[in-house]
């Protein structure tokens, strides 16, 4: 396990990076043992080969009479394309050892004559290497091209280690891209359901296990589908079948006596509305998983209403200029908005409450700002939950019911929209409220 705050690396680059590292390692020691095993014993008898013929042919133009020597220098040029000279006073470079045949063929020299022999080089249409060989009294120079001994093995070599190398990443590439990418669906899938939206199900093909896996996920989404909707019945009718004896129980108020304390009674009445209340609320929170059919919503209008609304009943709200119109769910629009509003109204402390919007990277980003104790970091997703408090008295003066950020998170995932809170610098609460500009 990584130490904290380190970040994990995705699994495709993990497993890519792991067969990559395993590929490259096996193709660079199959072609180390190819070159060690087979290249490099081939090359070493060639260079032996040449030695040999370069000796011979010094120490057999030595041993001929003087007339024949050319027809020899010939002969060696045409067969064996040898050239030899006696040594002339020019001086010749040093071929480079880059080439690995020049060092063999000069370890060769070496043993079969008895001492140092330096591999030189000049250029002309193309490279010429030369030895001098002692030989009696002379000392001759034996040359050849590049070309009889064919390439040079360590060019075609990097290029087939650089190749490989290459093919082993795209090939972990891709086998990493097999097993990841069915994975990073799941992970989506996952979060998804648990966000409380719907997911498509996931195609069971590929390997066995990843296919097994799939299978158990779609059939776990459906049965969370169906847990939801039986939550959403169940809620729905309980709400539903409430309101009857809460009806009936207003009725027998009415009924009561003229001599009844007015007090009790008013307490009652307050106590059943708030009851209503409730219930209607449970019903909103049992439809909010349903997406809003989208209209044209004049934004300045809607904020503008629900400003005046708040004012009305007592508040201070501050609206900023926002002179615009989104494509939205009306009604689950203006719930969402008067929700945030209540909230930040309810625990503002009495300070002004501003509204502002403005447009952000291709969305509109809608905020209601207060000035009240604001949230701890921690609680910042719990308060989206049904029925979380951060006090517990569940009294109406100090909270709610604890539903509304619930209703304004599940009407947000509904319509696609993104809801947040966040810490507001000087302290308060910035409630966030974003939408597609394109929707």
């Amino acid at each position: 396990m990584s130490g904290a705050g380190q970040p994990q690396a995705a699994l495709f680059a993990q497993v890519a990076r792991t067969v990559a590292v395993a590929l490259a390692a096996f193709v660079f020691v199959t072609l180390t043992a190819a070159a060690g095993f087979i290249l490099l014993p081939m090359a070493e008898r060639s260079a032996d080969d040449l030695a040999a013929l370069i000796v011979l042919s010094a120490q057999t133009w030595v041993e001929l009479p003087p007339a024949t020597r050319q027809d020899f220098e010939d002969e060696l040029a045409a067969r064996h394309n040898l050239w030899l000279i006696p040594s002339a006073d020019e001086e010749l470079q040093e071929a480079s050892h880059l080439f690995v045949y020049v060092t063999l063929l000069e370890a060769s020299l070496a043993r079969r004559t008895g001492g140092p022999v330096a591999v030189k080089a000049t250029r002309w249409d193309e490279p010429w290497y030369w030895v001098e060989i002692p030989a009696g009294k002379h000392r001759l120079r034996v040359g050849f091209p590049r070309s009889r001994i064919g390439g040079d093995l360590s060019l075609p070599l990097i290029v087939a280690l650089l190749a490989a190398f290459a093919a082993s990443w795209i090939a972990a590439r891709l086998l990493a891209g097999r097993i990841a990418r069915p994975l990073e669906r799941l992970s989506a899938a996952t979060v998804a359901i648990g966000r409380g939206e719907s997911s498509e199900p996931l195609p069971e093909t590929g390997p066995l296990e990843l296919a097994r896996l799939a299978a158990s996920f779609n059939r776990m989404a459906a049965e969370v589908r169906e847990l939801l909707a039986d939550r959403t019945t169940l809620l729905a009718g309980i709400s539903h079948d409430l309101r009857t004896p809460l009806a009936r129980m207003k009725v027998a108020l009415e009924m009561l006596p003229a001599g009844t304390d007015p007090r009790l009674v008013g307490r009652l009445e307050s106590d059943l509305d708030e009851m209503n209340r409730l219930i209607g609320t449970f019903l909103e929170l049992a439809r909010g998983l349903h997406r809003e059919q989208t209209q044209e919503v004049d934004l300045a209008g809607l904020l503008g209403q629900l400003a005046d609304g708040a004012r009305e009943r007592g508040a201070q709200v501050r609206l900023g200029e926002c002179d615009r119109s989104v494509r939205a769910g009306a009604q689950s629009l203006r719930r969402v908005i008067s929700n945030l509003l209540e909230n930040a109204v309810r625990y503002g402390g009495g300070q002004p409450v501003d509204i502002e919007c403005e447009p952000h990277e291709g969305r509109l980003r809608i905020r209601v700002l207060d000035r009240g104790p604001g949230i701890p970091p921690e609680q910042m997703e719990a308060v989206f939950r049904p029925f979380h408090r951060l006090e517990s008295s569940r009294s109406k003066a100090t909270g709610g019911s604890g539903l509304g950020l619930a209703i304004a998170r599940q009407l947000a995932l509904a319509n696609g929209w993104r809801i947040s809170l966040h810490p507001r610098p000087g302290g308060g609460l910035e409630a966030r409220l974003e939408l597609p500009l394109d929707a």
